[in-house]
């Protein structure tokens, strides 16, 4: 069955979870009321549930169907192949995940998701890039709170400098400035179970730089030596930033789409990417950036991780909708062009909601825009493949502000 004669444009599969919720009330309140989509996912009752659920949030929109399906094999193919495009929010990915990318890369059906497990991430890459874009499938991972805003704001303060100054980027300096939301049970479920799944040569060959990269990039500045250690420095228009728990993850992808844009030539070849968190004071950041190293280092230990798992939500769990009304998710960032001038420019993503809300409205958001905005992205001329959600080009840019995504750049006075 080809694209245009699928049932469905959209299949949100896991949409009884915690982060699936937010993402099917962002499509009924938000996405074209003309819109045909399902939900997917094992329990009829949860399921049914959740429709009754939405029904009440927009009643112009014609309630979606319902798909039950497992993910052995045979049922995803079947699901895969009535949808244009899949969302899934089944996480851990490196558990549940490697089955449904491979479905839809061999079906050509679209994908998305919001994992931030950069060693699945690199082994979809190796298995499935080739052939989903052999069948001119867009598979976009990480297209949640990981990495998807790091990602489109490097895009668009890339895309001002080429605008005004017709040149590349020779760095972006990016930070987590702000995020209030607490982790939900599925985050860290996924936390604990890649550390089982994943030895350590393998987390060290994804940490590597531009591991995700399809073409190598140069190496990075060197950092003094007090600065690593102490995780802490000072950066003028976003102040002193330390080591951010999501960098590493965010830097990886945002490294994929310099890349995958022209091979790195829209970017710039001298192109860098760093990213941090901010913090109050070199105190506070020097404390936070202990408690990353250490805690990562300790959750390698496999006692400290059943533990852990005693103390947390459970997957499908999370903080209410109450407790996170008035939370907020920011990044800013800092771009030097690579001029004689050094001209810089700087950029916001910020969203008033909690992550997950957010992680729902930019994977809705990047659906649509695969489904729904043709040829205008960059996805579509790079054929498909395993991509980042920059590929998705200033269409997803203009959705994402439309739906309440603060997303702006602009230059700094000289």
């Amino acid at each position: 069955m080809s694209l245009p004669d699928r049932k469905y444009e959209i299949v949100l599969l896991g949409a009884t979870g915690y982060t699936g919720k937010y993402c099917a009330e962002h499509i009924v309140k938000n996405l074209p009321t003309d819109l045909r989509w399902a939900v997917a996912g094992h329990n009829e009752s949860k399921l049914s549930t959740l429709v009754d659920h939405i029904k009440s949030l927009n009643t112009d929109r014609q309630e979606p169907g319902v798909e039950i399906a497992s993910l052995r094999p045979e049922d995803l193919d079947a699901l895969v192949k009535k949808t244009k495009l899949l969302i899934s929010t089944v996480g851990p990915f490196h558990k549940y995940g490697s089955p449904v990318v491979e479905a839809c890369a061999r079906n050509g059906t679209h994908y998305v998701d919001s994992t931030g497990e950069t060693p699945w991430v690199l082994e979809m890459i190796r298995k499935y890039h080739d052939i989903a874009q052999a069948n001119g499938a867009i598979i976009i991972p990480e297209c949640g709170i990981e990495s998807a805003c790091s990602d489109i704001m490097v895009y668009i303060i890339v895309s001002l400098i080429r605008e005004k100054l017709k040149a590349g980027v020779k760095d972006v300096t990016a930070t987590n400035s702000v995020l209030t939301s607490l982790p939900s049970g599925g985050t860290l479920a996924t936390v604990f179970g890649v550390f089982d799944h994943y030895g350590v040569a393998q987390f060290i060959e994804s940490s590597k730089p531009y591991a995700l990269s399809p073409v190598p990039g140069h190496q990075d500045e060197l950092i003094p030596l007090l600065t690593r250690l102490c995780g802490v420095r000072y950066v003028p228009d976003l102040g002193t930033l330390t080591t951010g728990i999501a960098a590493s993850v965010n830097t990886s992808l945002v490294q994929r789409s310099w890349g995958l844009l022209n091979r790195g030539d829209f970017y710039g070849q001298n192109f860098q990417y760093k990213e941090y968190a901010t913090t109050r004071n070199t105190l506070t950041g020097l404390v936070t950036h202990l408690v990353i190293v250490f805690g990562m280092a300790a959750l390698a230990i496999p006692p400290v991780r059943w533990l852990a798992k005693m103390f947390v939500h459970q997957p499908g769990e999370g903080p209410t909708k109450e407790s996170t009304a008035k939370d907020r998710v920011e990044f800013k960032a800092i771009a030097t062009a690579d001029t004689e001038g050094s001209e810089q420019a700087t950029a916001i993503c910020g969203y008033n909601g909690s992550a997950y809300d957010f992680t729902g409205v930019l994977m809705a958001e990047a659906a649509i825009s695969i489904v729904r905005d043709g040829n205008k992205t960059p996805a579509r001329e790079i054929g498909g493949g395993i991509l980042t959600p920059a590929t998705l080009g200033q269409a997803y840019v203009d959705r994402l502000r439309n739906a309440g995504v603060e997303l702006e750049a602009s230059m700094l006075a000289q």
